[in-house]
């Protein structure tokens, strides 16, 4: 059920949406739906925290000790960027997110975990000597999180995906991963240098990206 509102949510937006059209979409009742939800704030609500509002799924893959933290932390990065192009709950999240003035329940801040996460990352590099003197983890994680999520979201628009589920969704949304892929590679090639103390790990960016685009690596997000 929640799949098929996340569907619904991302390709028609919570407006268009109604109960209704959840239902028919997911082969369950009206009734089964307000049963479970109470209302369509309520799906809403339950869509923005199942992928979107906590990355722990996520995160918890780049917490691997024997791992550069930078490079821990730009592999979260793409496997976050991976999520909103590919994972239509993801998507639908972050796309009632955008509409929430228009949604009549407070939807949780989707960039809380994620940001205690980059936070301590970044101490954990201070810690190792890697980390440039000037960075304070704690006022830099906020503004690289909404960053490169913006590269994400500004660089696929959400809410474009037709025929989920279909050859043509599933092939959509592996160019929309790919375009967002490339300009997060060459956002990060600007930024990691004002992170690194010194002049860094050069293979570490590439590292990052081939991981999370191999699933069966143990830094991949799907893994």
């Amino acid at each position: 059920m929640l799949e098929a509102a996340a569907d619904l949510f991302a390709t028609r937006g919570y407006a268009a949406t109604s109960i209704n059209d959840i239902s028919a979409r997911s082969g369950r009742t009206s009734g089964a739906v307000y049963f479970h939800y109470t209302n369509k704030e309520g799906v809403a609500l339950a869509v923005v925290r199942d992928r979107f509002a906590d990355w722990g799924h996520l995160r918890s893959r780049y917490t691997a000790r024997d791992v550069c933290p930078l490079e821990n932390l730009v592999g979260l990065s793409f496997a976050v960027a991976g999520s909103l192009a590919d994972d239509p709950v993801a998507r639908a999240g972050a796309r009632l997110w955008a509409e929430r003035a228009t949604i009549a329940a407070p939807l949780p801040d989707p960039f809380g975990a994620w940001t205690f996460g980059a936070t301590r990352l970044l101490a954990r590099a201070r810690q190792r000597g890697t980390l440039s003197p000037g960075v304070s983890p704690a006022r830099t994680a906020p503004a690289l999180v909404r960053a490169f999520y913006g590269v994400s979201v500004l660089t696929a628009p959400l809410g474009t995906h037709e025929g989920a589920g279909t050859g043509r969704g599933a092939g959509e949304g592996r160019r929309r991963g790919q375009i967002v892929g490339e300009r997060l590679y060459e956002w990060w090639r600007l930024v990691l240098p004002a992170l690194y103390a010194r002049r860094g790990d050069t293979g570490l960016l590439e590292r990052a990206a081939r991981a999370a685009a191999e699933p069966e690596h143990p830094l991949a997000g799907n893994a």
